[in-house]
């Protein structure tokens, strides 16, 4: 199947064979002739299967196709998405596809001064992307009004979810039009996920694409067991083969990803963090050295990672694993797209075990274990032991033995907490 079979207009076709693109991805094939004919889409994909031109393309089209002319341009658009670098990339796609088209759209965030923002939106604009905070924040302003939106896309709602948006989503539907085309995607469907695009979509079609198993196939994962204490360590050692150009490197925590970084500057390794408490402009120019190859290694939290897509980004390593089986899914899939080789590497200590566990459940195949002669954990060593024949009145120690902090799960927090004698999240 080409662009062409889908009905595009000659503009967009046009941008899309400058831009390199020949032929649909799974989710654009099905979700475009769908969002063409004007119905709502619920969308189901994980990241990297091509959704930001599954539904900015339609978008663009529809526009053209009911544009009139008027004093002022009216915002027609809204794509709501969690974080700052994902509203920065569909900016930067939808002016890609729209270029031979008078449309405009702006991008607004939180973390930057308004005032570009606000005079891009009193120039007038087609569409506005936007993270939730800085939308909500410039409409209580009387900067921009939605009274006129006939296209609405929340994107990555899951994510949404984790970050405590959804409240700030339900006060921006209670002021948009009740009549609109409303399109919803969410790399997970939980239930509350569900319920909230009840709300959002009247009888959608429903799309779902790449499933977790097909998605991770591709990717050359391998886990190394290792003490917490020497995962630096292994980090260095692994940083030493000249193969690995760049990296991206996952920690759970903002002050982890920090921490990291110290290590490999004190290595000389150029390294740089990108997450919450870094400035927009820190967190742009990180990612920008990253794309130029200057700085090898970025280390990412998850939340702010969301959203990056870096060509030809042959490795991924999880310095600790996620307590969320999907976040694994999303992080590797940060490698290995359009065919792509990639390679995922994690680091597993005693902690994060039933992490693995989880991850290897929802994927569906066991994540392959390097032998780790250089800084193999202690406490595996012990769990061979344990699994010895043992004399009589002796007593197997489990995995869960002395070695390994009493721990809790907090399930009320979403299973984000860990409490024990050596540790505090």
């Amino acid at each position: 199947m080409s662009f062409e079979s889908l009905n595009l207009i000659e503009p967009i076709l046009r941008a899309l064979k400058e831009e390199g693109y020949t032929n649909p991805t799974p989710i654009q094939a099905q979700a475009i002739p769908i969002v063409l004919k004007g119905t709502d889409l619920l969308g189901c994909a994980q990241t990297g299967t091509g959704k930001t031109a599954a539904f900015t393309l339609p978008i663009i089209q529809r526009l053209m196709a009911s544009q009139a002319p008027s004093v002022r341009r009216q915002i027609r658009g809204l794509i709501v998405t969690p974080t700052r670098e994902l509203a920065i990339q569909i900016g930067e796609s939808f002016q890609a596809y729209a270029r031979h088209t008078p449309l405009k759209c702006t991008v607004i965030f939180g973390g930057v001064g308004q005032s570009p923002q606000v005079a891009a939106l009193r120039s007038g604009v087609d569409v506005v992307i936007a993270t939730p905070g800085r939308l909500l924040d410039l409409m209580n302003q009387k900067h921009l009004s939605l009274q006129q939106v006939e296209y609405f896309v929340l994107d990555e709602a899951d994510r949404m979810l984790d970050m405590g948006f959804i409240h700030d989503v339900k006060k921006l539907l209670a002021v948009l039009p009740r009549k609109r085309q409303s399109l919803f995607f969410s790399a997970t469907m939980p239930p509350e996920i569900v319920k909230l695009a009840s709300t959002i979509l009247q009888n959608p079609s429903e799309v779902s694409v790449t499933p977790v198993s097909s998605t991770v196939d591709i990717i050359n994962q391998s886990v190394y067991f290792v003490d917490k204490g020497n995962k630096n360590a292994l980090l260095l050692d692994l940083l030493q083969d000249s193969k690995i150009k760049t990296a991206l490197v996952f920690t759970r925590t903002k002050h982890g990803a920090d921490k990291v970084v110290k290590v490999l500057l004190a290595k000389q390794i150029r390294a740089e963090a990108i997450h919450g408490n870094k400035s927009q402009n820190a967190r742009q120019n990180a990612l920008k050295n990253f794309k130029a190859q200057t700085t090898r290694v970025l280390v990412a939290t998850d939340i702010a990672a969301r959203g990056i897509d870096v060509d030809e980004l042959e490795y991924v390593i999880n310095f600790e694993l996620s307590n969320i089986a999907e976040t694994y899914v999303h992080r590797i899939g940060r490698t290995g797209r359009a065919g792509a080789k990639g390679t995922a590497i994690s680091f597993c200590d005693i902690e994060e075990k039933e992490y693995l566990r989880d991850i290897e459940k929802l994927i569906g195949k066991k994540v392959p274990v390097v032998e780790n002669r250089l800084y193999p954990m202690k406490v595996l060593q012990v769990e061979k032991k344990a699994k010895q024949p043992q004399g009589r009145g002796q007593q197997a120690r489990s995995s869960e033995s002395p070695a390994a902090p009493a721990r809790s799960f907090d399930k009320a927090k979403g299973g984000k907490k860990w409490y024990g004698k050596t540790n505090k999240y």
